[in-house]
């Protein structure tokens, strides 16, 4: 008999590209079958925290917490350099640029963030501490927010990194560039984990698949089009096409040693933090 892991991934183009060969026959999945969990990274991170997924697309922030129930695998990881979140105002804002600008006036601002536990919200916390006004919200709500003036400012992921001008938003800064002038390492965002209770054999089952799943997905690239646009926030091909290029890379394929210090280092900063 199959054995049937329940897959939770977001409805982003990089994750539909990285899941659509394995779950629709279209790679060995050595007598693996997968029953696609489709929701926001948060409402995935917040099953996790329920243990209700087998295989799971995580924020690095909730891995981080979670190390007890999960394991991280080598394959279907999204980090790497200019991936980083947005922190973007509307274009007639006065909030000036940079750090230092934002956390001299920041105590008094309301902030739209996509999830308690993403690493965006991580990487927002780090930089400015001292900003607790937080606003949780589904990361497709936040551009409007902003513009609407039902917050200040907002932090953005996904997409929105790429239609965020052209909505009437302009960039306070990019908690990426922020991170990796202070690390001189790639950020690591989201990873793939499994419920540590799986043995050790099944784990690396898992893992073989996905890389193999992502190779198929970069070998064929109009293979798994169809499946993208079928959950794809935006139709925009052109985004869609910048979406995958940016978040699947090298490092989803195996985080290697460069991508597992990222890591390592991203841990290091969390437990000195309170959010």
């Amino acid at each position: 008999m199959n054995r049937i892991l329940t897959l939770g991934f977001s409805p982003c183009p990089n994750d539909c590209f990285i899941f659509d060969a394995l779950l629709h026959g279209k790679v060995d999945t050595e007598g693996l079958k997968f029953k696609p969990v489709i929701e926001d990274v948060e409402a995935l991170n917040k099953k996790a925290f329920k243990a209700k997924l087998d295989v799971s697309k995580l924020s690095f922030f909730t891995y981080a917490q979670l190390q007890n129930k999960y394991s991280l695998l080598d394959s279907g990881s999204a980090l790497g350099f200019g991936v980083g979140p947005l922190v973007v105002a509307a274009a007639d804002s006065p909030l000036p640029k940079g750090v230092r600008g934002l956390s001299d006036i920041g105590i008094k601002l309301r902030i739209a963030i996509p999830g308690k536990n993403t690493t965006a919200n991580l990487l927002f916390s780090l930089a400015f501490p001292k900003i607790k006004n937080k606003v949780e919200m589904l990361f497709s709500e936040i551009e409007d927010a902003v513009l609407k003036g039902k917050v200040d400012a907002g932090v953005i992921i996904h997409e929105s990194r790429f239609t965020y001008k052209q909505k009437g938003l302009k960039k306070i800064i990019d908690l990426g560039e922020w991170w990796e002038k202070k690390t001189k390492s790639p950020i690591p965002l989201g990873g793939i984990a499994i419920k540590n209770t799986y043995p050790k054999d099944i784990q690396k089952k898992v893992e073989r698949t996905i890389r193999r799943s992502i190779k198929f997905a970069f070998a064929n690239p109009g293979s798994s089009k169809g499946f993208i646009k079928k959950h794809a926030q935006t139709m925009d091909e052109e985004v869609i096409k910048q979406h995958i290029d940016l978040y699947v890379n090298k490092y989803s394929i195996s985080l290697g040693e460069k991508g597992r210090k990222a890591v390592s280092i991203l841990l290091k900063k969390i437990d000195n933090i309170n959010i």
